[in-house]
């Protein structure tokens, strides 16, 4: 399953980089994509466990960044 996201106050190239490379280590996670210029995140995931895995990425993405958000 693929989803894509709005990410709000991502500050930085170098975190969006960050910030995708920690997505991919994550368990489950097929693919991950994060463009600081569209401010958007793309998750490709196993779909029995997206929303756990989801939950994972958000708390990925906060210790890279904490102001950015997703949007859900």
């Amino acid at each position: 399953m693929t989803k894509r996201f709005k990410l709000i106050d991502l500050d930085c190239a170098n975190c969006a980089a960050k910030m995708e490379n920690a997505i991919k280590k994550i368990d489950g996670v097929e693919d991950a994509a994060v463009s600081f210029l569209t401010q958007k995140l793309t998750v490709q995931a196993e779909e029995d466990r997206f929303e756990e895995i989801m939950d994972q990425v958000v708390k990925a993405c906060r210790k890279v960044e904490p102001d950015c958000r997703i949007v859900r």
